[in-house]
């Protein structure tokens, strides 16, 4: 009997059997996982395209947990020591300023995507947002092309504009026109110059002391027609050109948009890290930017070459100036407390 026993065990060990659970990689002895649980504040519009894909793909199930970028980033920072998410899809800014709190990674897609490659070694950058004008081809009698159009005599009082000391879409405007329309060499130059502060100035006299408390009032009032032009976000410009709303422009400003970026970032310490990678490669491949570019309304694909719906603009023919994330951290408290001079003494 003791020799029978002896006999099994030995079938069972040659057989794989033992208390050791099998991996997927055995360099990092990861259980293998169907599992991924994503932080983030993107529209549920994006993720209601972009998730389903991933677990088509990869067959793998994404508990997706969203909040306000603050909230997320705030909540990666409370678990750093027993990290909850595996990985973030989140403005690159949060992970760029203290990359601490994420691990290292750069997929095998870095090579293919131009002018986004992953210059810090954690955060992919997968989509961007810029500054729009929007304006109603109905109110308007001549094409608006840039800033520069918007001080024209006739926009006097009609155009829709937030406070760029409390409205994020409208302070990022504000950083957009500094940028364009300032003189210098440098970006510090640029928003610190008097040109570009003339130009506000100029602007802030056509709103006529017209200030809107909310962004969503804006781009709703450009269609319907009660302003003629809305300073916005791409976002809501592309929504309404893919529903066939043919009666308003979408202006990249020709003299010059800045994107603002978001990225993909494995946290620290996740539970199902290989699967959080397979996130990121997904996110920058091929498919995954070209389903981005011709299904999302909410995020641009950054990839050079990919699928772009009709309703979207190609990032590389458009005139962008360039920013760091931590640039545009640094710059704003100076850049706000200026314009709230300007604004008081011409709202108040």
């Amino acid at each position: 009997m003791k020799k029978l026993i002896a006999i099994l065990c030995a079938l069972l060990v040659l057989g794989g059997c033992s208390s050791t659970p099998k991996t997927d990689n055995p360099n990092t002895g990861e259980t293998k996982s169907n599992k991924l649980v994503l932080y983030t504040p993107t529209a549920q519009d994006n993720l209601d395209v972009m998730i389903p894909a991933f677990e088509e793909k990869y067959g793998i199930e994404v508990e997706t947990v969203t909040a306000s970028s603050g909230e997320i980033y705030s909540r990666i920072q409370a678990e750093k020591d027993n990290p909850y998410a595996d990985v973030t899809w989140l403005g690159e800014y949060y992970v760029v300023s203290d990359t601490s709190y994420f691990e290292e990674y750069i997929s095998e897609n870095d090579k293919d995507m131009g002018d986004f490659k992953n210059a810090t070694g954690y955060a992919t950058i997968v989509d961007y947002n810029v500054p729009v004008i929007l304006y109603n081809k109905n109110l308007v009698s001549f094409e608006i092309k840039g800033y520069a159009d918007l001080l024209n005599p006739e926009l006097k009082g009609k155009i829709a504009m937030g406070n760029s000391a409390n409205s994020s879409s409208a302070y990022n405007h504000l950083e957009n026109m500094l940028l364009a329309m300032g003189k210098g060499s440098t970006n510090d130059e640029l928003v610190e110059s008097q040109e570009g502060w003339d130009y506000v100035e100029q602007f802030l006299t056509q709103l006529d002391g017209k200030i809107i408390d909310s962004s969503g009032t804006i781009h709703k009032g450009v269609v319907s027609g009660e302003y003629a032009v809305g300073l916005t976000w791409d976002t809501p410009a592309q929504t309404y050109l893919s529903q066939g709303i043919d009666n308003i422009g979408v202006v990249y400003m020709e003299e010059g948009v800045v994107p603002k970026m978001s990225c993909v970032a494995v946290i620290k310490g996740a539970k199902n890290m290989e699967n959080a990678k397979l996130f990121v490669d997904f996110m920058s491949s091929e498919y995954g930017q070209s389903l981005m570019g011709t299904e999302v309304t909410g995020a641009n694909a950054v990839r050079p070459g990919v699928k772009l719906a009709d309703y979207k603009q190609d990032i590389t023919k458009v005139k962008t100036i360039k920013i760091t994330s931590q640039w545009s951290s640094e710059a704003k408290e100076k850049i706000v407390e200026r314009y709230t001079d300007l604004y008081t003494s011409i709202f108040e």
